[in-house]
């Protein structure tokens, strides 16, 4: 079957990607094997070493879910900070003001090109030397810092892009009925870029709540990846089966969040479609009648 994209597959194509396909599912087959059997030699599968996930919730109340809350704190408040900072600075880039443009986007570059473990640790020695914020407190400070920086500046590019891809007839025809920019921007351009915009965007919120980790790695910040190194050492070096409870986990996460945007993107295109009511012939030739009677 023939579409924009290809033509229709021929015999040859098709037996080409048949043999493609059974080779590469036997060497992943083949590389599965080879990792279990690792696994297996080294007595990363032993039954003691993953038996404190399933018969217990120790590991879970003591490690697992303070670290998963120390993620979760992190990751919000750096989203509910870098969503507005983002778009303030994505609107400023597209200001007929140079005073306004000019230092968006000096911003904007300058962050977006420093990467998000510099931020971190420029603003955990910032926080240790011009503030007084405790000790404890600090890593959390620190990791929130880095991550609203960055973020907010590639959600600004975000933004920016989705609202200079929507055809320029909509921002002339709103101002040719006496809309203000500032109108024009917040009543027509935004609402109908928030859609386009929306995987972006969705895609930038998982990288926030995955960067959270590099807090733990550094700045000892305990979060989720930090706790499962802690609790390999308590059970007896469970590497294995620490990293796999931890990876389930934010697969787990990043996927409901996808699946929660797929659904909002899905509800704003209804909602953008007409609810009108659509006539049929008939009717308008009565309503047509009517009118002519009147007259």
């Amino acid at each position: 079957m023939s579409s924009v994209l290809h033509d229709a597959q021929g015999p040859r194509a098709k037996r080409r990607n048949i043999v493609f396909t059974v080779v590469f599912l036997a060497v992943f087959a083949a590389l599965l094997w080879w990792v279990f059997g690792t696994l297996t030699d080294k007595g990363q599968l032993r039954w003691v070493l993953w038996k404190p996930f399933f018969t217990g919730t120790e590991a879970w109340s003591t490690y697992i879910w303070p670290g998963l809350q120390n993620t979760l704190e992190a990751a919000v408040l750096a989203v509910v900070i870098a969503l507005p900072l983002g778009a303030v600075l994505g609107i400023a880039r597209l200001s007929d003001h140079r005073w306004v443009r000019v230092p968006a986007a000096i911003v904007v570059e300058f962050f977006r090109s420093i990467p998000v473990l510099v931020l971190m640790i420029f603003g955990l020695a910032l926080f240790a030397e011009y503030t007084g914020v405790s000790s404890d407190d600090r890593p959390l400070y620190a990791v929130v810092t880095g991550l609203v920086l960055y973020n907010a500046s590639v959600l600004a590019e975000i933004v920016r892009s989705g609202i200079l891809a929507l055809p320029k007839g909509q921002a002339e025809g709103a101002m040719a009925i006496g809309l203000r920019k500032g109108q024009v921007m917040r009543l027509i351009l935004l609402p109908q870029a928030v859609t386009a915009m929306l995987p972006g965007i969705v895609s930038q919120l998982v990288v926030i709540l995955k960067d959270t980790a590099l807090g733990g790695a550094v700045l000892t910040f305990p979060e989720l990846l930090a706790s499962a190194n802690t609790m390999s050492g308590y059970y007896g070096a469970n590497v294995i089966a620490g990293y796999t409870v931890v990876a389930a986990i934010y697969i787990a996460l990043n996927f409901s969040l996808a699946t929660f945007a797929s659904w909002l993107e899905r509800r704003l295109r209804r909602g953008k479609k007409s609810t009108g009511a659509v006539l049929r012939a008939d009717d308008v030739e009565t309503a047509d009648a009517g009118a002519a009677g009147k007259v």
